[in-house]
């Protein structure tokens, strides 16, 4: 069956690409996005989950690796732990409240990058109808290596007045 589901575009937030008062404060950041875009008669938001799960972007370690469409990971997942039960529904402020301590964590963050993130984070959570966590899998989902990431987070933002999923990934490393 074929994926409904079309890669549009990506964006990646590099925080060592910003001057920080600490040159040490950016703590190897960054964010990455991925939009698809899904047809108007997709269904519900489970079957859009599943449809990025099983997308090629989602084949991602997030580790420097990139997308490999045989990949069997997903960040420090093993991919075949990841399904839709995995995500939960999030409410806008909750997830604000998660990504604003992440970004805040070493202090306050340059006056660009809060403007870059503004832009390509808090807009998008803003015109979400639905967003989803993926909240911690447990020990068993993790990979061989996949604690390289101290902190990782993920949300994907659904969008059914652009007919766009978000892939949204934050990681410290």
């Amino acid at each position: 069956m074929e994926n409904p589901l079309t890669h549009e575009a990506s964006a990646f937030i590099n925080f060592r690409n910003y001057k920080f008062q600490d040159p040490r404060s950016h703590g190897h950041r960054w964010v990455d996005l991925k939009h698809l875009r899904f047809p108007p008669e997709s269904g519900e938001a489970r079957e859009l989950l599943s449809a990025l799960i099983g997308h090629e972007q989602f084949r991602d370690d997030y580790a420097g690796g990139g997308v490999l469409s045989e990949g069997s990971r997903h960040g420090p997942y093993w991919l075949r732990r990841v399904t839709p039960d995995a995500y939960e529904a999030v409410s806008r402020e909750r997830s604000a409240h998660i990504l604003r301590g992440w970004v805040n964590q070493l202090g306050d963050v340059p006056a660009e990058l809060e403007a870059d993130l503004q832009q390509e984070v808090v807009d998008r959570l803003a015109a979400a109808d639905h967003i989803y966590y993926l909240n911690g899998l447990g020990d068993e989902a993790v990979h061989d290596w996949g604690r390289v990431h101290e902190h990782f987070h993920e949300f994907v933002l659904i969008d059914r007045s652009t007919g766009r999923i978000t892939l949204l990934v934050t990681a410290d490393d």
